[in-house]
């Protein structure tokens, strides 16, 4: 009698225990651009001496203290990544994404989602990169089937176990990465929304309820994917850098609730790691969810073994990083916040330089696109590293002539998603125009000036871009048609900082050669 009472209260236990709730610690990163070392206030390069006074930010050998800390204090944890580890300083630009992959892995990631910027060297290292790592890459909305260095090693989402219990896990990356990035020509990328859902569905079916996507689309596309989908509890963010918290310049709150799912996205380039709390109920319904991003500030000590391995790393890179090529008398502003919205700094230097470069070959304007300013610089000695962070792609100058009615649809380009901070943004030389934000996208252009006069939509002008832009990335596809079109020219980052050099010291400015109404 003793032993069936006591069978019978073990089933009873049991029973309880199936209904218990399900915790889980969401760690993860997003849009770290091989931010290996520390930086600045400004997400630049930040100098030895500044981070043992307590200045500087982020870097690797922080990022792996705080998530050892972190995944200490629960018993039950992810690490997941939001894309975009690829390209931002001269480790991508010596080491691809192989230094990428030797962190991550050394970190415990569970799993990660295409980025846009993992394609910047095509398929090819994407491939090298998805070799190297010991966890999944995910990337759902796209037809990846006719690539085959990437048909049979991506997966559109997968399954883990954690604690007893099985999360599934989609991945996103932008749909308009054939414009971001070089990814070939045969990836079809599509709807985010329907993508998910379909992941959503299949995962259901085989009896997951826990389903995170991890998503470098943006915060807004994010929300909107909440919004139109069933079945996701929480979305992990990429792309638009976004902070979200209490703190002061956050977005929105952490998380971000819409439609019952839980957002989050920890700003960019290791400066914060992402720390969601989530208790899930035993259908699967999140009942709390609660955390904040964690600023990689001095107060996180940095991992010895970590930073030795960054220093080493390091070594190859000194001799080109540290030449100082010029010196600015103030900071020249390239935040990514100020550059995609209006004129600024960073902008009119890098399209003065190139047109200062191409003007004796019947060059009229420069158009440089604001997604490829990374970084500020700040004022006194200016290195070659710290250029090589603002233009960290290896472009190279264009030349081409195209009409001026071809050059108005693509300020038009240019401005059409200035609201979502997109990166087609243009800052200009040799011309000047005003923006309506609050016009229809494709209208929104005005008053545009070349040299003083009023554009002639009939007349061929000189233009020099880089050769990302000329050939149609950040959606400037009317320029792929361009008329004597030569994309082999010096490389945009030599030019800027000779630019530098000859202005020493160089005094940013604006001068109001891109009006926004309203403002």
């Amino acid at each position: 009698m003793y032993r069936l009472m006591t069978s019978a209260a073990a089933l009873a236990m049991l029973a309880g225990a199936a209904q218990a709730d399900y915790s889980l610690t969401i760690l993860h990163t997003n849009d770290f651009h091989a931010r290996f070392e520390p930086i600045s206030k400004y997400d630049s390069g930040c100098s030895a001496e500044d981070n043992t006074e307590g200045k500087c930010f982020g870097g690797s050998a922080r990022l792996q203290t705080a998530i050892t800390e972190a995944k200490a204090r629960t018993n039950n944890h992810i690490l997941v990544d939001g894309g975009d580890q690829f390209q931002g300083t001269l480790f991508y630009t010596y080491y691809k994404g192989k230094l990428a992959a030797e962190m991550m892995n050394q970190m415990g990631y569970d799993a990660m989602t295409v980025g846009n910027h993992e394609f910047d060297d095509g398929p090819e290292v994407l491939r090298g990169f998805i070799d190297a790592v010991n966890f999944p890459i995910l990337m759902s909305n796209a037809d990846f089937s006719g690539e085959e260095l990437l048909a049979d090693t991506l997966l559109k989402s997968t399954v883990i176990e954690k604690g007893g219990e099985k999360i599934g896990l989609i991945g996103l990356t932008p749909q308009d990465t054939d414009e971001l990035a070089s990814p070939g020509d045969n990836i079809i990328f599509t709807d985010p929304s329907e993508a998910v859902q379909g992941e959503v569905d299949k995962l259901t079916a085989e009896g997951v309820n826990k389903i995170i996507v991890l998503s470098h689309s943006g915060y807004g596309v994010d929300q909107t994917v909440a919004a139109n989908t069933t079945g996701v509890d929480v979305i992990v963010g990429g792309h638009s850098n976004t902070l979200l918290g209490d703190m002061d310049g956050a977005a929105g709150a952490y998380p971000t609730v819409v439609n019952g799912v839980q957002i989050v996205q920890a700003y960019a380039y290791g400066k914060f790691l992402g720390e969601l709390n989530v208790t899930f109920d035993d259908a699967g319904v999140v009942t709390e969810a609660t955390g904040a991003p964690i600023i990689m500030d001095a107060a996180v000590a940095e991992d010895d073994a970590t930073k030795a391995r960054i220093a080493e790393a390091a070594g190859p890179l000194e001799e080109i990083r540290n030449k100082v090529v010029a010196e600015s008398g103030m900071a020249i502003e390239g935040d990514r916040s100020v550059c995609r919205a209006m004129e600024c700094g960073m902008g009119n230097l890098i399209a003065d330089a190139m047109l200062e470069r191409v003007k004796d070959q019947g060059i009229d304007i420069a158009i440089q696109n604001s997604g490829g300013i990374r970084a500020s610089i700040d004022a006194g000695e200016v290195t070659m590293g710290e250029v090589l962070t603002v233009l960290p792609f290896q472009n190279t100058l264009s030349t081409f002539q195209v009409s001026g009615e071809t050059l108005i649809a693509a300020l038009e380009n240019g401005v059409s998603q200035m609201e979502e901070g997109a990166g087609r943004f243009p800052q200009v030389a040799g011309m000047s125009f005003t923006v309506d934000p609050s016009a229809e996208a494709g209208s929104r252009i005005s008053d545009v000036m070349v040299g003083g006069a009023p554009i002639d939509p009939a007349k061929m002008y000189g233009v020099v871009s880089n050769n990302y832009v000329r050939n149609g990335g950040d959606g400037y596809k009317m320029f792929r048609d361009a008329e004597n079109a030569y994309d082999f020219g010096p490389d945009l980052a030599d030019v800027t900082a000779e630019f530098i050099a000859a202005n020493a010291p160089y005094t940013p400015y604006t001068d109001g050669r891109i009006k926004i109404m309203g403002e």
